[in-house]
């Protein structure tokens, strides 16, 4: 029986010649994840084992970036927690404030993930490395602890859908409106501890960012990972960024799926998804009237330079509508560098909006723009909960960046066709 990608990648890395669904492997680790919530949690579990040191200093990557920089007492002794472990372990991928950024866009900038790779973090959206055809996956933070401690960890081998992209994405249609029409048409326990993987014609349209995007919301398909097929744009990125050797794998030609999906972009419209889940989708044509209170462009979906190079598209010369607080995050720190250079950030505060250091803060409804009751809020983030930006009365629609600051500019949810 033929391999999917993701059950090749872990078969090499459990030493088995192959793999199959539901089989459990302990598998090693290229890299694990932490951050300023999860990982004082995965140290107090590392304390109890019976080991003063972990298995590799560059293959444990923290990164402070929820709820940092520290917003309250609470959130000030986590990150102190943090930084002593980091600092004690002599752990080189530590990024503090100044140098750090969103962890799923800062460890593929920085090189630290390649194609191949088997990377555990204690964050949901670590499925993010799937753009570069790495298995990539959130877990605990037992797991997290144990990984560092030994440099392994165990899986249950995925089944896998497979989605065939074709036909070429309309103007204003990016990686966010595939992954929400995509949601929308599987619905959030359609991928179930499944492998989505992404392959097709239709993919040499995809930039990586909008790769990273896609692969970003696979755990909103309920997915164990998303993946892509590696081209010569992932391996473009991968040299442009890292120096790591990586490792290109494909399906096999007999490979088993439980479902096969073939996607015309051309077809796909700019895509809202409605509160309280992310399968709630509309197209842009289906939206009516909704007034907001808020905008949020960032986070670690859509705060990628692509992303605010199409935010500013929309808002150059514009202003944002009286009474709508727009919020803008830059990703990481060399992502707000190049918006600076590019002239990205004048247009954004010229058209009234505020642009913040990289954080995570209001996605998770931790800081820098919570909501209040009754407020509603379009954002380019991943979840659209109750209560998940603020009070339990609030509501969050999530879109793309373009549709985001048209939004703000027209005080409603709106489509950037449409603007003059």
């Amino acid at each position: 029986m033929g391999m999917t990608m993701t059950q090749k990648i872990l078969a090499a890395h459990a030493g088995l010649n192959e793999v199959s669904p539901g089989q459990f492997i302990q598998a090693k680790l290229d890299m694990v994840l932490g951050n300023d919530i999860t990982t004082p949690v995965a140290i107090n579990e590392f304390k109890k084992i019976n080991t003063d040191r972990v298995f590799d200093k560059k293959k444990i990557s923290i990164v402070p970036d929820h709820f940092a920089p520290n917003k309250d007492i609470k959130s000030a002794q986590q990150c102190k927690c943090t930084r002593e472990f980091a600092y004690e372990k002599e752990i080189e991928n530590y990024f503090e404030i100044g140098e750090m950024g969103i962890e799923h866009a800062l460890l593929p900038e920085k090189g630290l993930v390649v194609g191949g790779d088997v990377v555990i973090g204690a964050d949901s959206h670590t499925c993010t490395y799937g753009a570069l055809g790495a298995f990539s996956t959130g877990i605990g933070s037992t797991d997290m602890a144990a990984g560092m401690a030994i440099g392994k960890c165990w899986f249950k081998v995925p089944e896998a859908i497979k989605f065939i992209l074709k036909g070429k994405p309309q103007k204003w249609v990016s990686g966010k409106d595939i992954i929400l029409h995509i949601i929308g048409m599987i619905k959030v326990d359609g991928a179930l501890y499944k492998s989505m993987e992404f392959m097709g014609d239709g993919i040499k349209y995809l930039s990586m960012d909008d790769r990273f995007t896609i692969s970003n919301m696979a755990i909103e398909a309920g997915a164990k990972n998303g993946i892509f097929i590696v081209d010569d744009i992932t391996i473009d990125y991968m040299k442009n960024h890292s120096e790591k050797e990586y490792t290109i794998y494909t399906p096999d030609e007999d490979a088993e799926y439980e479902k096969v999906y073939e996607i015309d972009l051309s077809s796909i419209r700019p895509t809202v998804s409605f509160p309280h889940i992310p399968d709630n989708t509309r197209t842009i044509d289906e939206v009516g009237d909704v007034k907001i209170d808020q905008v949020v462009i960032g986070s670690c979906t859509n705060g990628r330079i692509e992303d605010l190079r199409a935010a500013a598209k929309v808002l150059k010369g514009k202003k944002v509508y009286r009474g709508v607080r727009t919020i803008i995050f830059p990703a990481t720190q060399k992502i707000y560098l190049d918006a600076i250079k590019e002239g990205l950030i004048e247009i954004f505060i010229k058209a009234g909006a505020v642009v913040s250091t990289p954080t995570c803060g209001p996605c998770l409804g931790g800081h820098m723009g919570i909501l209040a009751e009754g407020e509603r809020c379009i954002a380019t983030t991943n979840r659209n909960f109750v209560g998940r930006m603020g009070h339990p009365e609030s509501e969050v629609y999530l879109a793309s960046p373009a549709v985001a600051a048209a939004s703000a500019i027209m005080g409603r949810i709106a489509n950037p066709e449409n603007l003059r």
